[in-house]
């Protein structure tokens, strides 16, 4: 059973792209789908985890506005990070699951239970993961991955429960 999902940023949250506006600030997009779809899993009692490359505010508010407690910028080895989150969080390896859509995140894919990989993903990652998913980077792919790991966890109703009058 998967306890923790793991999930990177730009090209998974996010379309990947980065913009700059004229007075120096970056722009992100971010999917209110994947949004509602982690703070259900958290509802339900799974953990939650950005582990990302660069460092940038906008994920930090995004982190904070979702509710997830574990941030991580500007981390080269995310696979080391996630082995020492389960450890910390007394999980194994085996129960997270990760997203990741380039070559810095193969690390983490490996070490992962259960690894998953944006429709547009890089090749070299689409070809190592459990599962490509349907839906492109920021256009709700980690919702698709939440919906497939509640599945698979026998969680499907509960979560549709957390939305029903």
């Amino acid at each position: 059973m998967i306890r923790l999902i793991v999930l990177d940023v730009d090209g998974c949250l996010t379309d990947g792209k980065i913009v700059y506006g004229t007075g120096g600030e970056e722009i992100k997009a971010f999917n209110v789908k994947d949004g509602l779809a982690i703070k259900s899993w958290m509802r339900l009692g799974g953990e939650v985890a950005i582990i990302t490359g660069r460092r940038s505010p906008i994920v930090e508010r995004r982190a904070k506005e979702l509710g997830i407690l574990h941030l991580y910028q500007g981390v080269k080895d995310k696979a080391s990070r996630i082995k020492m989150l389960c450890d910390g969080l007394g999980i194994a390896t085996g129960e997270c699951a990760a997203v990741g859509d380039d070559l810095n995140d193969l690390g983490m894919l490996t070490l992962a239970g259960r690894s998953f990989a944006p429709a547009d993903a890089a090749a070299s990652v689409r070809g190592r993961v459990d599962h490509v998913l349907e839906r492109r980077g920021g256009d709700a792919a980690v919702r698709e991955m939440i919906e497939i790991l509640l599945r698979d966890n026998g969680q499907e109703e509960a979560f549709l429960a957390l939305w029903q009058p």
